[in-house]
């Protein structure tokens, strides 16, 4: 296989990595985007937000998104080069991400041009941020039987529930959420996909607080919530149509974390950090676990390639996006568990040392990276869509 980009491929890297080395500011960099998705504070967002306008000002922001909704209309592979190139500039997940990975595409596909018009533009300059109303306490794994209730009144609706790890519901203007119109339908009709203005009175948003201090995940109540009819997305009753669309964007997401990066990084620390006499490097079971972590990092490599590849050829997106979930956030977990055993006391400090500088990302790796097993989908519900779509397996 021939890894190399074309001469095309390889000025349009270079296009965005000279980009990024002049106008990306240090202040704003993060080791590990995924671990501060959502800024950690109104000081930081504000910051973001204005990287995201700074970006857009520039044609980077949707740049896959077509060109008469404000994209630049790039294509597959030059989406995925503008990734590779975000990421390893170290560049921070930007504030309106959810707006412009998961919402914007499903609005372009299924959204009226009215709705096109008022949001899209607001998408993308960051004007407006939103969050996903899907997940409710006893719908998370099978989100189908959800039970956040609208009833029509006439020119609106009136939505009563709850939802739950509702990330960046504290800062959000929107949220697009899933809602259950006809309660007499079967499980996976019934439901509507509304556009809610999260100003609106009727809604609390109320922090979940996770091991390591991060607040980025919320509950949201709402309380007899009046949502215009307009803001209906999709067919009334059919929003599960809607909500598939935007799933197969958050999945095609999935799993892109820069394991690779994290693992040269422990081994730079491997050579570093003394244990006992000598650097852990010298042990031969430190050895062997980096060079474990490592071929598995690979082989995830390997897979988003072959992933990747079937794309281009023009096939839908297949198993390997469930397979990139589910090894990719796994494999977050065993580098978090052998960070903890490499670094010892260090792992558990939030802040600078002498010893490792990088301190605090190794404490929110340990402390945080369980939550990649759940989020965005289980562990378990993976399992079962490779074992019964992909394999064909009975179900249990």
């Amino acid at each position: 296989m021939d890894f190399a980009d074309s001469p095309e491929h390889v000025a349009f890297r270079n296009e965005i990595r000279r980009w990024l080395e002049t106008n990306l500011p240090s202040e704003i960099c993060v080791d590990d985007a995924a671990d501060q998705r959502i800024a950690p504070d109104r000081e930081v967002l504000e910051k973001r937000i204005k990287w995201q306008k700074t970006m857009h000002a520039a044609g980077w922001v949707g740049i896959s998104w077509p060109k008469e909704y404000g994209g630049r209309g790039a294509n597959f592979m030059q989406q995925v080069i503008f990734d590779e190139e975000y990421t390893r500039a170290r560049a921070p997940v930007l504030p309106g991400a959810s707006g412009l990975n998961l919402l914007g595409p499903s609005l372009i596909h299924w959204g009226t041009e009215s709705q096109r018009q008022r949001h899209l533009p607001r998408i993308l300059n960051a004007e407006e941020l939103w969050c996903q109303g899907f997940s409710e306490p006893d719908a998370g794994g099978d989100l189908a039987s959800l039970r956040t209730r609208a009833v029509d009144h006439g020119d609106y609706f009136v939505v009563n529930g709850q939802k739950v790890w509702t990330s960046g519901a504290h800062f959000a203007d929107w949220c697009f959420l899933l809602v259950r119109t006809d309660p007499e339908a079967p499980k996976h009709h019934g439901i509507s996909y509304l556009l809610v203005d999260m100003k609106t009175p009727g809604i609390t948003v109320r922090p979940l607080v996770l091991l390591n201090g991060h607040r980025h995940f919320n509950e949201v109540f709402f309380v007899d919530v009046p949502v215009p009819k307009a803001n209906l997305v999709g067919p009334l009753n059919e929003g599960w149509k809607v909500a598939i669309t935007t799933l197969m964007f958050e999945r095609s997401g999935a799993g892109g974390r820069d394991h690779a990066a994290q693992i040269a990084r422990l081994i730079e620390l491997a050579k570093q950090l003394p244990t006992r006499q000598e650097p852990a490097w010298n042990q031969t079971h430190i050895r062997q676990q980096l060079a474990e972590l490592a071929i598995e990092a690979k082989a995830l490599q390997v897979t988003r390639l072959r992933g990747l590849t079937g794309r281009l050829r023009g096939e839908p997106p297949g198993p390997e996006g469930s397979i990139l979930k589910l090894f990719g956030s796994e494999l977050g977990v065993r580098i978090s568990d052998f960070a903890s055993v490499l670094l010892g006391p260090y792992a558990m400090v939030d802040g600078v040392t002498e010893a490792v500088p990088d301190a605090s990302r190794w404490f929110h790796r340990v402390l945080g990276a369980r939550q990649y097993t759940i989020a965005g989908g289980t562990s378990e519900i993976q399992r079962n869509i490779i074992g019964e779509r992909v394999l064909g397996l009975p179900k249990g």
